[in-house]
């Protein structure tokens, strides 16, 4: 036996379907069995809170061994999980195809969907995850929305943390009154047919956040994309099912997998990649799909064409070469955060590698997570903790002190801000925005 492994990781199917993953004392022996691995390693205390959780229940135990510790505390553990996947990814020496066979977020993630099914989901939490009902009716009445939910209306937040546990501080993404599906409509931005790229095609994916919240990232990728002479449409056909899956409700995410692939399939049948502008979605598309319908032709073979913005822009650079026009910017530094979820997805650091291409800027990366969670970190119960993951993010970025703060995730972006806001009441002069965007700003798009 190794001590820890050198192959690449691969993650086994989402058995979902199958009655054995719901057998509670199954679920309880393999928690013990992996909890018990972790105890002995201890290599992830410092990447979230379920690690500290989970190592503070055991040594707080009489015997300091985990057999003292009552199952009925392994919820507390479980609740810490923001499902980053980065303790899979990037410090777990123990994933398969390693013997130990350790993949903690899918526990995490198991035993949430047991607790869904047998207790069910909350309904406030269940109609935060719907993001296109959500959306659907905020964007139609986005200013009154973003009134509503702003931190300095006081009297609605509080009432809102009182209905739904969304914690009155919690800065929330305001709703945009057009969304960018409506906004492509109208905007002109034509095929450049002089590009280096000309000739080829591509479906931007415009997600949930894209389309509601910040068009201005869609709008951002298809000028690019288009300027390279790319014939690149945008299409909405609903969420990923992220918001879904963090709560354990694989079965509505499942149908969504159904319903968007099947959407997506003439795309993918005409060998047209499926470019993605939030990296959580991208994650969603290319592998936690395919693990949770391995028989479904549609989700596989859409998992194969599926590429986050900056590793298709880097892909038309590697094959073509960009398109001239890229200008230096006034500000010769910016700071990236590499989100989690783009980091999960194993292709490398794109948006830096793209950004570069922007001549004389100095890119200045932060490889740490942003504690933000998605739907996770917004919550009362959890909003705190979310802030103290984040503190040495929002810290570096602060002490970086780039006018620009980048990041592929616009909710881990938005969390980070907010933390270096509490650190310093000056971090308000920041600039925040997706790379994709700065590559637009520099190409004068």
């Amino acid at each position: 036996m190794r001590e820890g492994s050198l192959d690449a990781p691969i993650r086994h199917i989402i058995d979902w379907e199958n009655d054995a993953f719901y057998d509670e004392v199954e679920l309880d022996a393999e928690l013990r069995r992996v909890f018990d691995i972790c105890h002995g390693c201890r290599r992830c205390f410092n990447l979230c809170d379920s690690f500290p959780t989970l190592f503070d229940l055991i040594d707080a135990a009489p015997s300091g061994e985990l057999d003292e510790v009552k199952s009925e505390d392994f919820p507390k553990v479980v609740d810490e999980c923001t499902l980053c996947d980065l303790c899979f990814v990037n410090k777990c020496p123990y994933v398969p195809p390693h013997e130990f066979d350790v993949d903690f977020p899918h526990l995490m993630l198991r035993h949430r969907t047991v607790q869904a099914k047998k207790n069910g989901i909350g309904f406030v939490e269940k109609q935060i995850s719907k993001t296109d009902q959500v959306g659907t009716v905020a964007s139609k009445i986005a200013p009154v929305v973003n009134w509503a939910t702003s931190t300095s209306n006081k009297p609605a937040r509080k009432a809102m943390e009182l209905v739904a546990g969304i914690d009155a501080k919690v800065d929330l993404p305001t709703y945009s009154n057009k969304t960018l599906c409506q906004q492509v409509e109208i905007t002109p931005c034509s095929t450049n047919t002089e590009g280096p790229a000309y000739g080829e095609k591509a479906v931007l994916f415009a997600t949930c956040f894209g389309n509601y919240n910040n068009p201005a990232i869609g709008l951002a990728a298809l000028k690019i994309l288009r300027y390279q002479g790319v014939d690149a449409e945008v299409v909405y056909p609903g969420c990923c099912g992220m918001p879904l899956f963090e709560k354990g409700d694989l079965k509505a995410v499942a149908e969504q997998a159904e319903k968007i692939s099947e959407t997506l399939k003439t795309y993918v049948e005409k060998d047209i990649p499926v470019i993605s502008i939030i990296p959580s979605c991208s994650l969603m598309l290319k592998s936690e799909w395919p693990l949770l319908l391995p028989k479904n032709k549609h989700v596989q073979s859409l998992s194969k064409k599926v590429m986050d913005i900056s590793e298709y822009v880097i892909h038309l650079h590697k094959k073509y070469s960009l398109a001239e026009g890229l200008k230096p910017l006034e500000n010769k530094a910016v700071t990236l955060h590499l989100a989690c979820h783009s980091r999960a997805q194993n292709i490398g650091a794109k948006a830096a590698e793209m950004l570069r291409l922007i001549p004389d800027l100095n890119v200045q990366i932060i490889e740490r997570c942003s504690g933000h969670g998605g739907t996770w970190g917004i919550m009362k119960e959890h909003f705190q903790t979310a802030l103290k993951v984040g503190k040495t993010t929002a810290k570096q970025a602060l002490n970086l002190d780039n006018p620009f703060v980048l990041s592929e995730c616009p909710l881990a972006l938005k969390h980070i801000l907010q933390g270096m806001q509490i650190q310093d009441d000056k971090a308000n002069t920041y600039t925040t925005m997706h790379p994709i965007e700065l590559m637009a700003k520099s190409y004068k798009l």
